[in-house]
């Protein structure tokens, strides 16, 4: 896999994951019975952004390792997918 691939694939894992990452352990306002005036019940007591990004780092590399090992070994390829169909026209 060409580095300018494997990058990519990484990137846009990365910014996936981050959706995924987000919502873990946040409590919003409403839980804690401790609202600001002015702002969203939901909003939360304490986003730990930094936390959240190491997680979706680790997270998303784990991710790309998978992806990464099966294409480099050719686990899964287009001829195994059965709802591709086959556009080579057959030999007369």
């Amino acid at each position: 896999m060409p580095i300018i691939t494997a990058v990519s694939i990484y990137f846009v894992l990365w910014w996936l994951c981050l959706f995924l990452v987000l919502p873990w352990g946040i409590r919003g306002q409403h839980e804690s019975e401790n609202v600001v005036k002015g702002t969203d019940l939901g909003a939360p007591i304490a986003a730990r952004m930094k936390r959240k990004v190491i997680q979706n780092t680790i997270l998303a590399g784990v991710i790309w390792l998978v992806v990464f090992v099966i294409v480099k070994f050719d686990l899964i390829s287009l001829d195994n997918i059965p709802f591709i169909p086959n556009f080579v026209p057959d030999e007369i």
